[in-house]
């Protein structure tokens, strides 16, 4: 290890990013060798989207920066013009800050901006959850997140092989396992609901009881398809409802197209007033982890249902192809956008109850392993020509 404190920066810009980084932000923060300069950034700072600043600072995080960035219209002008903003804001914020190290996380369209913010600046880059696909645009950012940095702490065995086939050093791409699964697998012994969502939570819509049983839905726009956001989101809607089960539904992530997802959500909220739905815009990562722990079935697309839910065993109803190829496990079943192929799966996933756990996305202890890596590998901007 290094003499002096490692300053290692780490960029925060959407509600998802927190839970799939926050044991890794722990570690750091408690390393003797490291110091964490924590930047909350993009939709993480907007109260429409959950507001994840506030459940990072009530655990305990201290904030170096604020970077706010995001354009209103959710459409692929907007996503390119907030990134370009975040380039420049999160510019200054390196300038200021000289960390030793900056780290990006995962894929969002957003992250593209910390990378290269770090990388002109010749400032090494530590991205986490590379190698991995999917079906939309996240892809190409993700790998071209992996382009530009230069250690690679990857979730899973089959992302590593990618990442080194792209070219990058052997050595500097390590098979860590997801930072999320550490929070998996902190609640995965937990035997009941150990809170009341709507007198913790608060939400929209109605009040019903969900403790004989619950779904889960969290779908968000597809941005190679976000003209049809609406469409999609309207078939889930009425397969919900026609399903008549109790349901804990969550709002859309900032993307290309989560107007279309809103604007789906409020008119049938307003015109058919379902009465087994209720609505969040965000939870605390654990609190969420234990509302899919206990539920019956996740539907949607979100990634949480490939890599926490393979951990938790919990059934998950994929629909689309925002998760096109990534690595599942035997509790994803994949349908398309369409109402009754939604509510068949679900009934069957109802029925047939859990999965055994997996460990395919790791075993629980990545955010460890990736603060040890940060302290004791060799921190240098490696793409830079020496003559």
């Amino acid at each position: 290890m290094r003499d002096s404190t490692r300053k290692i920066c780490v960029v925060v810009t959407a509600r998802p990013s927190y839970s799939r980084i926050k044991s890794a932000l722990k570690a750091i923060k408690e390393h003797p060798g490291l110091e964490l300069q924590l930047v909350i950034a993009g939709s993480a700072l907007l109260d429409r989207y959950g507001n994840a600043v506030d459940f990072i600072e009530k655990d305990g995080f201290s904030i170096a920066a604020k970077v706010f960035m995001v354009l209103e219209g959710e459409n692929p002008t907007t996503m390119a013009k907030t990134t370009g903003i975040g380039v420049l804001e999160l510019t200054n914020v390196f300038y200021n800050l000289k960390p030793d190290a900056v780290v990006t996380i995962a894929d969002r369209f957003e992250t593209i901006a910390t990378s290269i913010a770090a990388a002109y600046q010749n400032i090494p880059l530590v991205h986490v959850q590379g190698g991995e696909v999917t079906g939309s645009i996240d892809e190409k950012v993700r790998h071209a997140n992996t382009k530009l940095a230069d250690i690679h702490l990857v979730s899973s065995e089959d992302a590593r092989e990618r990442v080194v086939k792209l070219g990058e050093n052997p050595e500097k791409v390590i098979n860590t396992g997801c930072p999320s699964i550490d929070l998996a697998r902190e609640i995965a012994g937990e035997k009941e609901l150990l809170f009341d969502p709507f007198e913790k939570y608060g939400g929209v819509g109605a009040k019903f009881d969900w403790k004989k049983g619950y779904i889960v839905v969290m779908q968000h726009p597809v941005t190679t398809e976000y003209k049809d956001a609406k469409k999609h989101i309207l078939e889930t809607l009425h397969a919900i409802k026609k399903l008549d089960y109790p349901t804990f539904w969550f709002w859309p992530n900032v993307d290309a197209g989560s107007d279309g997802t809103s604007n789906g959500i409020r008119s049938f909220r307003e015109l058919e007033n379902p009465q087994n739905m209720h609505f969040f815009k965000n939870m605390e990562p654990l609190d969420f982890l234990r509302l899919l722990k206990n539920s019956k079935a996740l539907v949607g697309n979100s990634s949480a249902g490939l890599r926490e839910c393979s951990y938790l065993g919990t059934p998950v109803i994929n629909i689309g192809i925002r998760q096109n190829r990534r690595l599942r496990w035997q509790n994803v079943k994949d349908v398309p956008s369409d109402c009754q192929k939604i509510i068949e799966e679900t009934k069957k996933a109802i029925e047939n109850g859990y999965f055994d756990k997996s460990d395919i996305y790791g075993n629980g202890n990545a955010g460890n392993k990736i603060a040890n890596i940060l302290a004791e590998t060799e921190l240098s901007f490696s793409k830079t020509i020496t003559y």
